[in-house]
């Protein structure tokens, strides 16, 4: 795909003012549903700001700002490029390029690699603020008293979920796993997952397991959501990523790409959590035996 620079024409909160640009787009050949491979539009869930999903080489999936950089900006290790669908880790050869989110993202720590984008991560934490300002964007709520120590290494925010005996990485919480599929007024359902009368997992600790030839690493277990115990069709269900409605209309398309990226405990250490979450304690004043979702 020809890189070409993004039109500015856009309202304060990110919207578009005018038509959107043709992109090269593909259908991915082992897609039951016919899903259109492009830039899945969305919004960071911490900052507010526009994005959009685009799947890796690997599989795996990245956000990308959602306008094209003079490459010259950027820092040549900081450069993404998108072909066919698929965003790749490196510039195209041309004198435009993509960029990674999380480098913009005001709500993350600033980092020291690219400071010629402070200009930018400022403009968007403006946005940011205006959209706390106008009631837009909720910040997640801190409990009273602040967070107990542990607390937040005990509840992941991507944790890991066991299913079809493949350990997968969720791009949020597991009561927060939306589902895919597209309803019919061609917007993507809003329910989860794990919706109300579906069958819960359960949270464990298993050795950290990897590949042969590779470094063991420090910590010995992980907490991972296990799904082995429930029925075949209920994990299918979960890797297809579909509320309990949709699992039983299979006409029903898909309107985003499922999130699961597969688990790499050495690319993927920093999501290792060795302790169970905690859910507090029952009525009767003891600890429940085993953690659920």
């Amino acid at each position: 795909m020809c890189s070409s620079p993004s039109p500015s024409a856009r309202r304060w909160d990110g919207s578009r003012a005018s038509a959107p640009q043709r992109r090269s787009l593909r259908i991915a050949p082992d897609s039951a549903s016919q899903l259109l491979r492009c830039g899945q539009t969305s919004s960071c869930r911490e900052c507010g700001n526009p994005v959009e999903w685009y799947l890796r080489g690997d599989d795996g999936l990245v956000q990308l700002h959602p306008h094209e950089l003079p490459a010259a900006r950027v820092p040549e290790a900081c450069r993404w490029h998108v072909s066919r669908g698929i965003a790749h880790p490196a510039g195209d050869g041309s004198s435009w390029c993509r960029l990674a989110h999380a480098l913009l993202c005001p709500a993350r720590p600033a980092p020291s690699a690219a400071p010629q984008l402070s200009a930018l991560r400022r403009s968007l934490a403006l946005r940011t603020r205006r959209l706390l300002d106008a009631g837009i964007l909720t910040p997640p709520a801190a409990p009273l008293g602040g967070t107990p120590p542990g607390e937040a290494s005990c509840r992941p925010a991507r944790p890991v979920v066991q299913l079809l005996y493949v350990r997968y990485l969720a791009s949020r919480p597991v009561s927060e796993i939306q589902c895919v599929a597209q309803t019919r007024r061609r917007t993507r359902c809003t329910a989860e997952v794990l919706g109300p009368g579906a069958l819960h997992g359960v949270w464990t600790l298993v050795p950290v397991s990897v590949h042969c030839g590779q470094l063991a690493l420090p910590s010995g277990v992980m907490a991972i959501y296990s799904l082995s115990s429930l029925p075949y069709q209920e994990q299918l269900r979960w890797r297809a990523q579909r509320c309990e409605q949709h699992a039983v209309a299979p006409t029903a398309g898909d309107l985003a790409v499922p999130d699961w990226e597969p688990f790499d405990p050495l690319r993927h250490h920093e999501h290792i959590r060795t302790r169970l979450p905690r859910h507090g304690r029952r009525p009767d004043g003891h600890a429940p035996r085993q953690a659920r979702s």
